[in-house]
């Protein structure tokens, strides 16, 4: 019975195989797991989009468009897995039912974006008279936008290559993100220093308290994306450089690539718990009225 509902499944969505066989209690669980984790990241992750694209004074702040940009990520992320998740797709060289890496390429997005809002909070509290004549919003929106088109072009770029080239690319980009990654440890270092001497010294008011929650937000973030997302980067640069590491047999069964997708429910996650004016705004916009249309 297993195997027939299996087949029948695998037929159904063009011959693209299920990424278990149902073989056991554990198959079950894994499957059940991604379509839970999928739903839930679309969720929350898409609430924050919601909230902060339909209240005007949230999108008025740089900070709340970075946090936007993530979040959108993070929602593309979540739908991403009910196929990666739920299909036998293995994004790697050589690949199988792949999407020539569109769709991991989301994180990717995120790692931009985490570094120019790290950037951003350094120049608005270090640098308050440069950051209100030169960074606008304007300006964060550009910023956002050439996230997503150096990841994509870049992928763009690669697919028309010769697989030896895709495959030298891919391997530069790794190691690019090296630099990415070290450039993000010290500017988390350097943003916990500032939190924690020179915020401190200043008189309390509301625009300290709104620094301290910028800060303490982006701190959070970018370190539990580096926690989860550091396993899957330590692989990968292993299988490309000594062609050692641990192979998995597809997406879903890739507990590293699990882990760096995770971040698309911690990131919402660590918005909504740090930030009371996006847990008003999606009250407003969101919840409050999911809450208005139950059946009393």
């Amino acid at each position: 019975m297993n195997n027939m509902l299996s087949v029948n499944l695998t037929n159904t969505f063009s011959g693209v195989p299920l990424s278990v066989d149902f073989n056991s209690p554990v198959d079950y669980l894994l499957f059940i797991f991604q379509i839970l984790f999928a739903t839930s990241a679309v969720l929350l992750a898409g609430t924050v989009v919601i909230g902060i694209a339909a209240t005007e004074s949230l999108r008025m702040e740089n900070r709340f468009i970075f946090m936007l940009n993530t979040s959108v990520s993070d929602t593309l992320t979540g739908l991403s897995v009910y196929y990666l998740g739920l299909f036998d797709v293995d994004e790697g060289y050589p690949s199988r039912n792949a999407t020539f890496y569109i769709l991991p390429s989301f994180l990717g997005v995120n790692i931009m974006t985490f570094l120019f809002a790290q950037f951003d909070r350094y120049l608005a509290i270090c640098y308050p008279y440069i950051y209100c004549r030169f960074i606008t919003r304007q300006f964060v929106i550009c910023v956002n936008v050439y996230c997503w088109f150096h990841v994509y072009f870049l992928l763009l770029v690669r697919s028309f290559l010769p697989l030896a080239k895709a495959v030298e690319m891919h391997a530069f980009s790794i190691v690019s993100l090296q630099v990415i990654v070290i450039t993000k440890v010290a500017m988390t270092i350097k943003l916990y220093i500032i939190a924690r001497y020179q915020i401190e010294r200043d008189p309390p008011t509301t625009e300290k308290e709104n620094k301290k929650e910028s800060l303490r937000i982006i701190i959070f973030v970018v370190a539990s994306f580096l926690i989860l997302w550091s396993p899957s980067f330590v692989n990968i640069v292993l299988r490309l450089v000594i062609r050692q590491g641990v192979v998995f047999e597809n997406e879903a069964k890739n507990v590293f690539a699990i882990m760096a997708r995770l971040n698309a429910l911690c990131t919402p996650s660590v918005y909504i718990r740090g930030s009371p004016a996006l847990r008003e705004a999606m009250m407003k916009t969101v919840w409050g009225k999911v809450c208005m249309l139950r059946p009393r």
